[in-house]
């Protein structure tokens, strides 16, 4: 890892070898010519000539174009799908102060320009109130476009587990990359990218749940020991009602993935079996919990009663204090 930018392999420099040229350089004449008070014709040849219409001035400090923040859109295949609306507007305030620091990587769709890096400070910007948003172009390939979003998103620990383990996919099944290329173009260990990807074996609703921060990670990993989609559902709604621990949830999955022990012969006859196993089944129900009864010679024994969480063992106690 030593020599890496930032942590994170190549780093988006990587994609910009003339990375501080780009800033300093005068713009081309194409799109940098400063744009004169409107008459009546530029506005006519604006209407129809969309390419002229979202083209504006060059900002001379940073050498970025200065465009209306109508003609720029956001690309609906980014691997970020969902943004904090309270940092979006502490951003914005951050905005309306200062303005836009750092110019948008954009590409030329001709028509319109096409967010590559920097989509949050276009949202930013637009709930600021700003018409006009500094960008710099470049064309990129597809493959490109992807690991600098996925690269610019980690970076800023923008995506959750699942946008992250998707992202990866995209670039394993269009581009064709394998597991230790990737990791080595977002600068993490093969290991990570595939436990990212093991995620995406959750079924939609879990995966949802750990979208919607009801479970974190941790949680997500413990529950993918287990195959069986309705059971994965089960676990992770047990973990959010009852506010279980990552630690918690692993003995949990274990304790359902232990074989089930071998019945060992009744000492007592079938009709008294019966008696106790209904008697087991009639506490479980009021209990809410698995309870076993242990029977001993001379109608002694006793009962073991099981419990996943504190929070458990408390509704247990004061379900007998209620009895009380």
């Amino acid at each position: 890892m030593a020599g890496r930018k930032n942590g994170l392999g190549r780093g988006l420099d990587a994609f910009f070898p003339d990375r501080t040229s780009v800033v300093k350089e005068p713009a081309r004449k194409t799109i940098t010519k400063t744009v004169k008070t409107e008459k009546k014709s530029d506005v006519a040849e604006k209407q129809t000539n969309p390419t002229v219409a979202k083209k504006q001035t060059a900002d001379s400090k940073t050498g970025a174009m200065i465009v209306k923040i109508s003609s720029v859109e956001p690309n609906m295949d980014q691997p970020r799908k969902q943004f904090d609306e309270d940092a979006l507007m502490e951003l914005s305030e951050s905005i309306k102060q200062y303005g836009v620091l750092h110019p948008l990587l954009v590409s030329d769709k001709k028509d319109y320009y096409e967010i590559i890096a920097g989509e949050r400070r276009w949202r930013a910007a637009k709930l600021a109130g700003l018409t006009e948003i500094p960008v710099i172009v470049k064309e990129f390939s597809e493959q490109e476009l992807v690991e600098i979003s996925l690269i610019e998103n980690i970076q800023r620990e923008d995506l959750n587990p699942v946008e992250e383990a998707m992202a990866y996919k995209r670039l394993i099944d269009e581009f064709h990359l394998k597991q230790d290329e990737i990791a080595e173009r977002v600068g993490k260990s093969r290991t990570a990218v595939t436990n990212a990807m093991r995620l995406l074996k959750l079924s939609e609703k879990v995966q949802q749940m750990l979208i919607d921060e009801m479970i974190t990670a941790g949680h997500a990993r413990a529950i993918l020991s287990i195959a069986d989609k309705e059971k994965q559902e089960s676990i992770a709604m047990k973990v959010f009602d009852e506010k279980l621990s990552v630690r918690e949830t692993e003995a949990l999955v274990k304790r359902m993935l232990e074989p089930p022990k071998t019945a060992k012969k009744s000492k007592f006859s079938s009709a008294e079996d019966a008696i106790y196993e209904s008697l087991e089944e009639k506490m479980k129900s009021i209990m809410g919990t698995r309870v076993q009864i242990h029977r001993k010679k001379n109608d002694k024994g006793k009962i073991e009663i099981e419990y996943y969480s504190k929070d458990e063992l408390e509704r247990i106690i004061d379900l007998f204090e209620s009895i009380g």
